[in-house]
């Protein structure tokens, strides 16, 4: 797939799939959890407008995930997202990159996801985290889907160490942090997602006011026989959080009945983005 006025390629899938054949068992192989991070993944010019095109959370159509164990924020109307990133996303939907994705990840089957639960475009202001987890297993509106892989796409130029903001990779037992990922700009990290592949950015992210850390974020599930186990988002404590252990159980326990009013009701993320901010003081 190209841009339609330049004919540019977004991302040289010829050249990401001879990457994908030298790195496919590292990948598969990798500790914690299969995973690996892919510097210059969109063409430069691509990562360079839609790094520029990236809405403000200000702008219409932003969810604002702020609860105990994250504070940012998510876009994932398709006819809100600026027309450019669109079709950064719909290359990475593609037959063709899906295709791609499952050599390297060796899951077969894999299917983007037209809605883009969960997904989209995240944004995290300074202050903003995410606690260690591991991801919600099926898709919240199609009960076969089960969620297997995600791509986070960086689009953060001139982010600083200081700034914080690493993706965590933490071992299947929670005793320590296994990889640190800064989230540099044009930098892609995938990783296969699956009861305990668990992950995030827990420590308050320090950059200038006027930054934020943005991403693209898509997720890929594959389409079971049988109904797969369904479970919520599983926030974890870290081994020295202390009492903040328990606020974190809470507040997972709080997340886990909304995952099953959203899969009774059909309900979605706007309705819980509006009563979040019931309880949040600070104007979005």
């Amino acid at each position: 797939m190209v841009q339609s006025d330049t004919q540019q390629k977004i991302l040289d899938l010829n050249k990401w799939e001879a990457i994908v054949n030298e790195k496919a068992t590292a990948y598969q192989e990798a500790h914690p959890f299969p995973y690996g991070q892919y510097e210059n993944f969109l063409e430069d010019w691509a990562a360079q407008k839609a790094m520029g095109s990236f809405p403000a959370v200000k702008d219409s159509g932003w969810i604002h995930y702020v609860h105990f164990n994250e504070k940012k924020h998510g876009l994932n109307k398709m006819d809100l997202i600026p027309p450019f990133i669109q079709e950064v996303i719909k290359e990475l939907n593609s037959d063709e990159f899906l295709r791609i994705l499952s050599k390297l990840t060796g899951i077969e089957g894999l299917k983007a996801d037209p809605s883009l639960e969960g997904g989209g475009l995240h944004q995290t202001q300074r202050g903003g985290f995410l606690n260690i987890h591991a991801d919600f297993t099926v898709h919240p509106h199609k009960r076969n889907w089960r969620r297997r892989v995600n791509v986070l796409v960086y689009l953060n130029e001139g982010w600083k160490p200081e700034y914080k903001g690493d993706l965590e990779l933490w071992t299947r037992d929670m005793k320590e942090c296994a990889v640190k990922v800064s989230p540099v700009f044009n930098r892609c990290v995938i990783f296969n997602t699956d009861e305990d592949s668990y992950h995030g950015l827990p420590d308050p992210i320090q950059c200038p006011e006027d930054m934020t850390r943005k991403s693209i974020a898509l997720y890929y599930f594959t389409e079971e026989n049988e109904a797969p186990k369904k479970r919520a988002t599983n926030y974890k404590a870290r081994p020295d959080d202390g009492f903040k252990r328990f606020l974190i159980y809470l507040d997972h326990q709080a997340i886990v009945f909304y995952n099953w009013l959203k899969g009774k009701l059909g309900i979605n993320d706007d309705f819980v983005s509006k009563v979040l901010n019931l309880f949040s003081k600070k104007k979005k």
